[in-house]
């Protein structure tokens, strides 16, 4: 068979940040495909999707989030409409597999590795069922490398994943709320360094929710990555890496040239509030420092709009930014996804705006906070990217990071430079507007 997978993108959502990262799952379900079939892959950050050309592919296969479902939707209709088969899978069709089979011929819930060769037998078979959902979850050592050779001429830099899944359950998290998206586990370190030492580029980054989860493992990893000369990025709790002073030698020993934490808020009551009390807000400029002292960058990011928030927490989280050295900030409005505690929370209060997909963003309100209005609450955010995206903030920035080194410059950069251009670019569209 002939088999096109696809990322969605509705237009407005393309942007330089998209063609840092390759849809590491597309890979994993490329790297699943028999090898007897043919498959490609299409980003729609890269390549438009051109419905008057004749395709002759015997299965589309789409990957959407929530923000760029109804995009996939109507990629799926016109392929249907063709003729061909239609299967949706990722975070939103798994959240609302009914809505998405309205669009397609199967869909596939959760992790795919069960699954996915499955479906592929049964198409063969004629035998195509409308749902697929793994009855358990796929051990570690089970996780096979991706296929990089579909995605190789695009990226800039690597994916990968050492471990799966994360305990903490906070109350927005789309990945935790997924079927088995609980259940931790790590891969055998053989097969993790074996994948690392395949990967072309020299930058590449770890898309596990944590590398922080279990601390034992993490380290003798990183052990084992010491000499392999590469460099790379990847997510951690702010807390404990600001705890653990081995933690933070030995990754900046394996290549870390970068932590991105998730800050959240610089209320407690905020972290109390989502059941994420492991962060502690008292401990985060203590921790962030001892983070640059081993010579690595942080990307934080920060989430507005619990129902602890009023409107002096803009200006609070300013002041805090500008206490400590935070090289990406990230600003975000909370959004309930579909299949999230908050979510389920919210429309049993009543407090769902709308379920209008495209605006669940992160940049859009798409509910009624507690303490403020919707538009103070957008005026808020936008408020914190016009200030600490400002030209002259952003490139303080960028140049600041160069005593980490080359790599944490580059990164900094390709992470700094998109988010102060579409600032820019919606500056000049409320001029226009005006």
């Amino acid at each position: 068979m002939k088999i096109l997978l696809i990322v969605s993108q509705k237009g407005e959502t393309k942007s330089a940040v998209r063609f840092i990262y390759p849809p590491l799952n597309l890979q994993q379900i490329a790297a699943l495909t028999p090898s007897n079939h043919d498959v490609s892959v299409i980003d729609e950050s890269f390549k438009k999707i051109n419905f008057d050309k004749k395709y002759e592919y015997d299965l589309i296969g789409i990957s959407t989030n929530t923000r760029n479902a109804y995009r996939a939707y109507e990629i799926a209709d016109e392929f249907r409409k063709r003729g061909i088969t239609v299967v949706l899978g990722g975070y939103h069709p798994s959240a609302l597999p009914e809505e998405a089979k309205q669009h397609a011929d199967s869909v596939v819930i959760g992790e795919a590795e069960e699954t996915w060769p499955q479906l592929i037998k049964d198409l063969e078979k004629g035998e195509l069922k409308p749902f697929y959902s793994p009855t358990k979850a796929i051990d570690a050592e089970k996780i096979i490398s991706p296929n990089r050779e579909v995605t190789k001429n695009f990226y800039l830099i690597s994916v990968m994943q050492a471990s799966r899944g994360c305990p903490h359950g906070c109350e927005f998290c789309a990945i935790t709320n997924q079927k088995f998206g609980r259940l931790y586990r790590p891969r055998p370190l053989e097969n993790v360094i074996n994948e690392i030492k395949t990967l072309r580029r020299k930058t590449f980054s770890f898309h596990d929710p944590s590398l922080t989860i279990n601390l034992d493992y993490t380290k003798k990893l990183f052990k084992e990555m010491i000499g392999l000369n590469k460099k790379f990025i990847c997510y951690g709790n702010v807390g404990t890496l600001g705890q653990d002073e081995e933690l933070l030698e030995l990754a900046s020993k394996a290549g870390c040239v970068g932590w991105s934490v998730g800050i959240d808020s610089i209320s407690q009551d905020s972290l109390n509030l989502i059941h994420k009390t492991i962060n502690r807000v008292e401990e985060y400029k203590n921790s962030l420092e001892k983070i640059k002292n081993h010579g690595m960058s942080i990307f934080g990011s920060f989430i507005f709009g619990f129902d602890t928030d009023h409107k002096d927490i803009f200006e609070k989280t300013s002041e805090f930014i500008r206490e400590v050295d935070i090289d990406v900030p990230i600003f975000n409005i909370l959004t309930p996804y579909p299949g999230t505690p908050i979510y389920n929370k919210f429309e049993k209060e009543g407090r769902l705006l709308n379920k209008n997909w495209d605006l669940y963003t992160l940049n859009d309100v798409v509910f009624k906070p507690k303490n403020m209005t919707p538009k103070e609450l957008s005026n808020g955010v936008f408020g914190m990217y016009k200030e600490f995206y400002s030209t002259g903030n952003t490139f303080r920035r960028c140049i600041k990071s160069f005593k980490l080194g080359l790599y944490p410059l580059l990164l900094v950069g390709l992470q700094n430079i998109p988010v102060w251009y579409a600032t820019i670019n919606i500056r000049k569209a409320q001029q226009i507007g005006n």
